[in-house]
């Protein structure tokens, strides 16, 4: 069981230190803070802080904190496949759908994926 964790240690590292990269490889700077987990078998959620851009840090001291989440979420929206495909490679598991969101008040983004469980089956297939 400690392989499997450990294992699971360096995935998860794997996958904060593509978040950032993607970060700034899209936006054009990266979290200074990035850390991910499992949230159960078939969710992976990553937390990245300091994620603003100076501009978008500009516009919340006006007080515009509804235009960087909605700037933010198409940003995210043409960018999702590029996010879902290297959180596969890195995890070796399939995501059946991807959100983002972001905090403009505390700078926090969070990046949640929902995988396909490992049995392969959807939760609709599923008996209760």
């Amino acid at each position: 069981m400690p392989e499997a964790h450990n294992q699971d240690g360096s995935v998860l590292a794997a996958v904060s230190n593509a978040m950032v990269a993607l970060h700034k490889e899209q936006f054009g700077r990266g979290p200074t803070v990035a850390r991910s987990n499992f949230a159960g078998a078939d969710t992976l959620v990553c937390i990245l802080e300091d994620a603003l851009l100076p501009a978008e840090r500009a516009m919340v001291e006006i007080g515009d904190q509804n235009r960087v989440r909605e700037t933010r979420s198409f940003y995210q929206a043409a960018t999702a496949d590029t996010f879902t495909e290297t959180v596969e490679a890195l995890i070796s598991r399939t995501v059946r759908g991807f959100a983002s969101a972001i905090d403009p008040d505390k700078g926090i983004a969070m990046e949640i994926f929902v995988l396909v469980p490992v049995d392969g089956k959807q939760p609709d297939e599923r008996t209760t």
